[in-house]
């Protein structure tokens, strides 16, 4: 417990830093959301009475502070376009995402762990070399590149899914999950190749030590062979998930944008392109949390696995 309450601790000045980097970053880009929202016939004393009403005109410490106290009571402020609370805007769009990263991980965790692990196994043989093979092109081709290849061959010219778009679980799963099938294949071929490499390197290390040739001389099984492996290797492996699911943020906002589907990702796209100050702000913020959760919960994870570690 009090290993937790450390690591709780020490993530406070890291979310401060993101928050003032973040803060600085977008008040500093190029461009004025004043002059956005007034139009190309405004005039100056228009954009200027617009920067008041937005609180644009206080000195960036004070619009820092006024963002934080309210950052710090829970609330993440107004679109300065839509006029409508970040929080809506983001429960809005956050089923599309969240669908998109838990099927997604799913898929390459449920792929990558056994191909890994069967291509460690039969290790130089003509398996070996396909999976790596995949692997390797799965990694290297840009995920919007093979977005729109699946678009092309499963969408348009055999109709099996829909070109983009999003349909929500409410008004059916089998909708629900035609429209997800495409992105998420999309973005878990990236994963899956992260994966599958890494446990390959993991799993073909640990079949090496001498606990494994003991176990094949006692005349264990393939499976139970492999079960033991793989339970030693799962440390490095968790840790790649967890890099992943972080990864993961990023690939979302192409993928979304590539297929149409109204998630955070494309929340994001369109308050940069508005320079939407207090959405851009909120959803990076969040986002780094969730990032600094996800690794607080790998280091927490590691007991499960070695139960050697001690904190």
């Amino acid at each position: 417990m009090n290993y937790v309450l450390r690591r709780l601790a020490a993530t406070l000045p890291v979310m401060g830093v993101v928050a003032v980097v973040v803060f600085l970053l977008i008040h500093l880009s190029p461009g004025d959301p004043a002059a956005l929202i007034a139009g190309d016939l405004a005039t100056v004393d228009d954009i200027a009475k617009l920067r008041v009403a937005l609180g644009l005109d206080q000195p960036l410490w004070k619009q820092f502070l006024l963002w934080l106290g309210r950052i710090l009571t829970g609330d993440l402020g107004t679109s300065i376009f839509t006029q409508v609370p970040v929080t809506q805007l983001l429960a809005q769009r956050l089923e599309p995402t969240l669908s998109i990263a838990v099927i997604t991980m799913t898929l390459a965790v449920s792929a990558s762990v056994p191909l890994g692990t069967l291509a460690a196994y039969k290790a130089g043989t003509w398996i070996d070399r396909a999976v790596m093979v995949f692997a390797v092109l799965a990694f290297s081709v840009p995920v919007f590149l093979v977005g729109y290849l699946l678009i092309y061959a499963f969408a348009i010219q055999l109709e099996w899914f829909p070109v983009q778009g999003y349909t929500r679980v409410a008004e059916g799963v089998g909708p629900w999950l035609r429209s997800l099938a495409l992105p998420c294949t999309n973005l878990a071929l990236l994963y899956m190749a992260l994966l599958t490499r890494m446990t390959r390197a993991t799993v073909l290390e640990v079949l090496q030590e001498d606990y494994i040739r003991t176990a094949r001389a006692k005349g264990l099984g393939v499976l139970a062979v492999l079960g033991h492996a793989l339970r030693n290797a799962a440390v490095p492996i968790a840790t790649t998930v967890g890099v992943g699911i972080a990864l993961l943020i990023g690939g979302v906002v192409v993928t979304e944008t590539v297929f149409a589907i109204p998630g955070v990702g494309r929340l994001v796209i369109d308050s940069v392109q508005r320079h939407d100050y207090p959405v851009i702000q909120s959803v990076l913020l969040i986002a780094a949390g969730v990032y600094v959760l996800i690794n607080l919960l790998i280091d927490l994870s590691y007991r499960l696995f070695d139960p050697r570690i001690r904190y």
